[in-house]
C-alpha cells in the first residue's frame, strides 16, 4: 500500500467582538451545534474543487476524492475546527490543509461583511426615504405658515372681543337710559321731548345691537377660519415633529450599524496552520498485521465450524437402509 501523509490545520471560533462577555465565555449544546455551520465552509464542494485546480489534484470524481482526501470536524466541546488533508505528498498535504483553513477564514469574514453591507443599505434607504419625507413634511410646513398666516386673525378676533365688550356696555347704557326715560313718561311727564329722547335712545340701541349682531358673525367666521388653519397646521407640525423622531432613530441605529460592522458575527482565526508530516498516517503497519492475525484465527475456525455443520445436515438428511432377508457375502 502506497504512504499517504495527514496534515492538520486548526481555527479558532471567537464569539462576536460585541457580544457579552458573560455570555461568550458561556458554551452551550445549541451553540456548539451552530458552530457547524463553519464546517460547510471549509468543505464546500466549489473551495475544494479551487483547491484542486491550485495544486494539481486528480484521481476521480470530486466527491470521491473529497471523502478520501479531505475531513473537517469541530473538536469535540470546543471552538476548535479542524481541518485535515491526507496526500501521498506530504508538502501538498500540508499546503492543502493551510489553504483551505485560510480560504475558509476568508469565506467567513465575506459572509459577514456582505451582511453588513445588506443591512447598512437597507438602513441607509430608510434614511433616505424618512428624509425626503421629512422635507416634504417640512415644505408643507412652511407654505401652512405663509399661506395660512394665523398671527393677523388672533389680532383681529382679539380687536372684535374689546369692541364686541364696548358695544355691550353702549347697549347696556342705552337699556338704562330708555328705561329712565320710560320711567319719567310713567311719572307723568310725557312731553313730545321726552317721547322724542325715549324714540332716539331706541334707534341707537337698535343700532347698536345690529353692529353687535355683525361684529358677532365677523368673529364667528374667523374664529372658524382661525380653528381650520390651526387644525391643519397642528397636523402638519405633528408630522414634522414624527418625521425628525423617525430620523434621528434611524441615523441613531445607522451609526450603531455603523460602528459595529465587522463584529457582528464570530470571527475566525487560524491558531495552527499545520506542519508538514513526517510520519505517514497510512498504512498503519501494526494495525494491518494485528488485523491479518485475528483473521487468520477467525477464518479457519469459522471455516471448519461451517464445514463441520455442512456435515451434519448432510449425514441427518440421508434416507434409511432397509434390510432384508438376504445375507450378503460379508455377513
Amino acid at each position: 500500500m502506497p504512504s499517504r501523509y495527514t496534515a492538520t490545520a486548526r481555527i479558532v471560533i471567537q464569539p462576536p467582538a460585541g457580544a457579552d462577555v458573560r455570555t461568550s465565555t458561556a458554551v452551550s449544546p445549541i451553540y456548539l451545534e451552530s458552530l457547524k455551520t463553519y464546517e460547510e465552509f471549509a468543505e464546500s464542494d466549489s473551495l475544494f474543487q479551487t483547491a484542486l485546480q491550485r495544486f494539481q489534484l486528480s484521481g476521480g470524481p470530486i466527491e470521491t476524492l473529497k471523502r478520501r482526501v479531505l475531513k473537517v470536524g469541530i473538536v469535540r466541546n470546543t471552538r476548535i475546527l479542524e481541518i485535515s488533508a491526507t496526500l501521498a505528498d506530504a508538502r501538498k498535504a500540508h499546503a492543502l490543509a493551510k489553504f483551505l483553513a485560510d480560504a475558509t477564514v476568508e469565506l467567513s469574514r465575506a459572509s459577514s461583511s456582505e451582511g453588513d453591507q445588506e443591512l447598512l443599505a437597507g438602513l441607509e434607504q430608510q434614511e433616505r426615504d424618512i428624509r425626503s419625507n421629512l422635507q416634504q413634511t417640512e415644505a408643507g410646513w412652511s407654505e401652512a405658515i405663509s399661506r395660512d398666516p394665523t398671527a393677523g386673525l388672533e389680532a383681529a378676533i382679539e380687536e372684535g372681543a374689546s369692541q364686541r365688550s364696548a358695544l355691550e356696555e353702549q347697549i347696556q347704557g342705552q337699556e338704562v337710559e330708555i328705561a329712565g326715560l320710560e320711567d319719567r313718561m310713567k311719572g307723568g311727564d310725557a312731553g313730545g321731548e321726552t317721547v322724542k329722547e325715549v324714540s332716539n335712545a331706541r334707534a341707537r340701541a337698535a343700532e347698536l345691537h345690529r353692529q353687535l349682531a355683525g361684529l358677532n358673525s365677523q368673529m364667528a367666521e374667523r374664529e372658524k377660519t382661525l380653528g381650520v388653519r390651526q387644525a391643519h397646521r397642528d397636523q402638519v407640525s405633528a408630522e414634522r415633529q414624527a418625521g425628525q423622531a423617525a430620523l434621528a432613530s434611524i441615523e441613531g441605529r445607522l451609526r450603531e450599524a455603523r460602528s459595529e460592522r465587522g463584529f457582528r458575527g464570530e470571527r475566525l482565526q487560524v491558531i495552527d496552520p499545520g506542519i508538514v508530516p513526517e510520519r505517514p498516517s497510512s498504512p498503519n503497519i501494526p494495525l494491518n498485521v494485528v488485523v491479518a492475525l485475528l483473521a487468520g484465527l477467525a477464518l479457519p475456525i469459522l471455516f471448519f465450524t461451517l464445514q463441520m455443520s455442512f456435515r451434519e445436515q448432510r449425514i441427518s438428511w440421508e434416507p434409511p437402509v432397509y434390510r432384508t432377508g438376504m445375507r450378503t457375502r460379508d455377513e
